[in-house]
């Protein structure tokens, strides 16, 4: 286990967000003494004071930034004793915690705590502060030289699960780091050496779905025992091609396959477990090399992410496309990149944004609904090394030569750091707002699984 900070953070890593209103020290210290105090604001309603409060920190962190939003709150509330005591209703931290935050699941004992506890996260992703460590599980039961090459990565607020080549699915606790269960699908025939690793996985705090590259859906419940999973769906490899890759969310699965032309889209109501739309030409030009990803180590040929619930973007070499996922796949945009093509493995996509990366390393990222660009940022040296990154709310993360590197997108695509860590070859990465995991290989193809945790150290 290793820590981090850069030596902008030798102070106050929270960006002066240590401590609440009425605790000397912290951001919403008391006011001082000479402070003027004018008797007009004894009669201002605290609903008030509350709706100004929220449009300060609202207004703050669209304009400057997230991590923005705590300091124009402290000038709030160090107007005077009225108005500071206002910051200890929890009904405003809450409000607060869901306008700045977009989070209405409480994780700790008081929202206010919520609140300073991710802004803490944020100011340590962007001042490089962070834990790292290797997850550890134990081989033993392992009897194919594929079995320890992992595929995919997924985090949860309370796991991290990786899947493997060989369908296999490892769960990980993130507070203790500690490997907790092992899940594996039903056997069944194989069409291929790889038919049966993982292709993409969706997780909760009570349950874990994932998907295997012939079509197979597999359901477990995170607290139950052993490794005994149910398979929701049966997969036709023959009519449907191979699913190059699966997410979900609470309400929809999507898949995205290849091999077949004009089937590229799959979509499944999960309550109900039933398809709700096959169809779509994003990966024809691949249909060929989707019939390879079987049998054989290829490039990625697609990736795909659900954004804000209710629409998915999936990318290709040449084009990515965005479909409506509540109304049978409608396409509701298209990027394409003709000349030089995209480096799928570079796209990602976070509630509100994707970002896209050309075979030069330029990329951009731009808002799913509208196509509008938020912010480019330049990664060197892609066209000649493997460029693997992800999203999280605030950051754009690329991993190229085994170098993990930071933009901030809100702040233009500005360049922040480069992890000190270095983790070879990526297969896999992914990152929330707290963690950030990459799966790396060897020469033996055993992947090393790499956790850094941002959190509220």
């Amino acid at each position: 286990m290793s820590s981090s900070s850069s030596a902008s953070d030798n102070g106050d890593s929270s960006g002066g967000l240590s401590s609440g209103a009425g605790i000397s020290g912290g951001v919403f210290e008391a006011p001082s003494p000479s402070r003027p105090r004018h008797s007009a604001n004894d009669v201002w309603p605290e609903p008030f004071l509350e709706s100004l409060a929220v449009q300060v920190a609202v207004d703050a962190s669209l304009s400057a930034g997230l991590v923005d939003a705590a300091p124009a709150l402290a000038n709030v509330f160090r107007v005077c004793t009225m108005w500071q005591a206002v910051s200890r209703s929890d009904h405003l931290w809450q409000l607060l915690t869901r306008q700045v935050w977009a989070t209405t699941h409480l994780m700790h004992d008081t929202w206010r705590d919520e609140f300073i506890y991710r802004h803490r996260t944020a100011r340590n992703f962007q001042t490089r502060s962070y834990v790292h460590v290797t997850l550890h599980f134990d081989p033993s039961d392992v009897d194919e030289p594929d079995s320890l090459s992992c595929r995919c990565l997924r985090l949860s607020d309370l796991y991290l699960a990786a899947g493997f080549a060989d369908g296999t699915v490892r769960l990980f606790l993130l507070n203790s780091r500690v490997h907790v269960r092992t899940l594996r699908p039903p056997p069944r025939d194989r069409f291929g050496r790889f038919s049966r690793a993982v292709s993409g996985i969706v997780i909760s705090d009570s349950r874990l779905v994932f998907a295997t590259m012939d079509g197979d859906i597999h359901v477990a419940e995170i607290n139950g025992v052993g490794s005994h999973t149910r398979t929701a769906f049966v997969g036709d490899i023959v009519n449907d091609g191979a699913l190059v890759d699966f997410t979900g969310c609470g309400r929809y699965w999507v898949g995205l396959f290849a091999g077949v032309p004009g089937r590229a889209f799959h979509i499944w109501d999960c309550i109900n477990e039933e398809t709700t739309f096959v169809g779509g030409s994003l990966t024809d030009p691949e249909a060929v090399m989707g019939w390879h990803t079987l049998t054989e180590v290829t490039m990625s040929l697609g990736r795909i992410r659900i954004s804000g619930g209710e629409t998915a973007v999936a990318c290709t070499r040449w084009r990515i496309m965005v479909i409506d996922l509540r109304n049978q796949g409608v396409i509701i945009g298209e990027d394409e990149e003709q000349r030089r093509g995209l480096i799928v493995t570079g796209f990602d996509a976070n509630d509100q944004a994707y970002v896209r990366m050309d075979s030069r390393g330029n990329a951009i990222v731009r808002r799913v609904r509208t196509q509008e660009t938020v912010c480019e940022f330049r990664v060197s040296r892609a066209a000649q090394r493997r460029v693997m990154g992800c999203v999280n709310r605030l950051h754009a993360l690329m991993c190229a030569g085994g170098v993990m590197r930071v933009w901030d997108v809100q702040r233009g695509g500005e360049y922040l750091y480069s992890f000190r860590e270095r983790v070879g070859e990526v297969d896999a990465i992914v990152a929330n707002d707290r963690h950030v995991a990459v799966a790396s290989s060897s020469s033996t193809a055993v992947s090393t699984i790499h956790l850094w945790d941002f959190g509220a150290l």
